[in-house]
């Protein structure tokens, strides 16, 4: 039973039937609705501090406010009385769908009583309970025209699919990863009873945690699709083979992507054809998981792509990685796209960058660059003499082009301004300080001073 009780605290000029009598313009008319349950009653906050806007903007404000809490209730009422929805899934969807709450005040005057105004629109005009429903779980309004049911209104009229969103919640799956699972794969929610949980369960079975599990299915709910999936299986024994337990999976799963272990797999055994060790590609995951993760391993893709397009031969790209495993990771692996793009922005023939890659991979790998504009701006140079320039002495691209040797100039200013030359030559980090040395004298006349390499790259 449902008790209302009205209180008024009757302040504010423009409320007042007298104009003649002012007082304290902030106060306001304010109505309370409690419920005699054992849920908690919301009451709006009021704020006193003062504020650029008119009281009259103020009270609009709050009457928003005050009809969208009421309506919120009546909706909840509506919900759990009337459709005996739970209380939990009643108070979840009227306090999460926003949009539909706003679209039912839209259907009354919400300049009267709100309450009694929408619990009466609501005892003649029942509502698809499906689009609350589904915005509480995350979609967006525009989605949910594509995955409305079609002749259904009531959430018990599709039983097994409710069912089963609560098999998910219950096992700790959150509703607005149930949300992204109901639009990415459907067919999840028509299983019978039983048949969602054994599946769930199955993945359990493969030594993985409940939690690892949770996060799994929520960025890749295909994996309950049918039975357990091979190659995901596949990509957890070879894990395992190189030491990493079961779950550390799970701490490199992001909600946001998607993965595809079918190419995740190739790109762990196609490392190991290459020729790398165990413990060679057992450091390189645990230093750069995103090498694995990101992209579901496309990144290596790329680049051996990339590699075979510049003249590359098979074997010349294994060799390359077996010398420089470093350049798998994923910053490398950025920096040596990045320069490869450079020298082809000059307009460097693709033989000469292949022999320039084969040479010079781990720098390359090492330096961030700036764009070709801005270095032929700096060097008053078009992108023809900038091209030569690099052609005559490779090392020169990351003399005149890194990002952080800049860095490094500018901190030796700083220190000493009257030691700073006008030939900037410091290399972009110690571990090439002694390549540079050798094919450039002006290294030599850059005054060492402590801490102006800071050996970082």
């Amino acid at each position: 039973m449902i008790v209302k009780h009205s209180r008024f605290v009757v302040f504010s000029p423009f409320l007042n039937e007298n104009p003649n009598i002012v007082k304290n313009p902030f106060f306001i008319s304010v109505k309370f609705r409690s419920f005699c349950s054992s849920r908690l009653t919301q009451q709006p906050k009021v704020s006193f501090t003062e504020s650029n806007r008119s009281p009259n903007s103020l009270v609009a404000t709050r009457v928003s406010r005050l009809s969208r809490t009421e309506a919120q209730d009546v909706l909840f009422d509506y919900l759990h009385s009337t459709r005996s929805l739970s209380f939990t899934d009643a108070e979840h969807i009227s306090k999460n769908s926003p949009q539909y709450v706003e679209k039912l005040l839209s259907k009354i005057n919400n300049d009267k009583d709100v309450t009694r105004s929408l619990t009466k629109f609501l005892r003649y005009n029942p509502i698809n309970e499906f689009e609350p429903f589904l915005e509480s779980l995350g979609l967006s309004p525009s989605e949910l025209s594509s995955l409305l049911p079609q002749h259904l209104m009531y959430l018990s009229d599709d039983h097994v699919m409710f069912n089963n969103f609560h098999v998910l919640y219950g096992y700790g799956i959150p509703r607005t990863n149930i949300g992204n699972m109901y639009k990415e794969a459907r067919e999840i929610f028509e299983y019978d009873y039983g048949v969602l949980a054994l599946k769930l369960q199955a993945y359990e079975n493969l030594s993985l945690s409940r939690i690892t599990v949770i996060k799994l299915v929520s960025c890749c709910p295909s994996l309950l699709l049918g039975s357990v999936d091979s190659k995901f299986v596949m990509v957890l024994e070879k894990l395992k083979q190189l030491g990493f337990k079961n779950d550390w999976i799970g701490g490199y799963l992001s909600g946001k992507v998607t993965y595809n272990w079918n190419r995740m797999f190739d790109t762990m055994d196609f490392l190991d054809k290459v020729g790398y060790s165990e413990e060679q590609l057992r450091s390189l995951f645990k230093t750069n998981p995103a090498l694995v993760f990101e992209g579901s391993g496309r990144k290596v893709y790329v680049l051996f792509g990339q590699l075979l397009k510049l003249g590359l031969k098979m074997n010349e790209v294994y060799s390359l990685f077996m010398q420089n495993p470093q350049i798998l990771s994923s910053k490398c692996a950025n920096n040596l796209l990045q320069a490869v793009g450079f020298l082809v922005e000059i307009g460097m023939r693709m033989e000469d960058i292949g022999k320039m890659v084969s040479t010079h991979a781990e720098l390359m790998g090492l330096s961030s660059l700036k764009r070709p504009k801005t270095v032929c701006s700096e060097l008053k140079v078009g992108r023809d003499g900038l091209c030569q320039i690099i052609k005559d002495d490779p090392l020169k691209l990351f003399n005149l082009a890194s990002k952080t040797k800049v860095q490094m100039n500018q901190q030796v200013v700083r220190q000493n301004p009257s030691k700073h030359l006008e030939e900037n030559s410091i290399p972009v980090g110690i571990g090439i300080r002694g390549k540079l040395r050798r094919n450039d004298k002006s290294f030599e006349k850059v005054p060492r001073q402590r801490g102006s390499i800071t050996g970082k790259v």
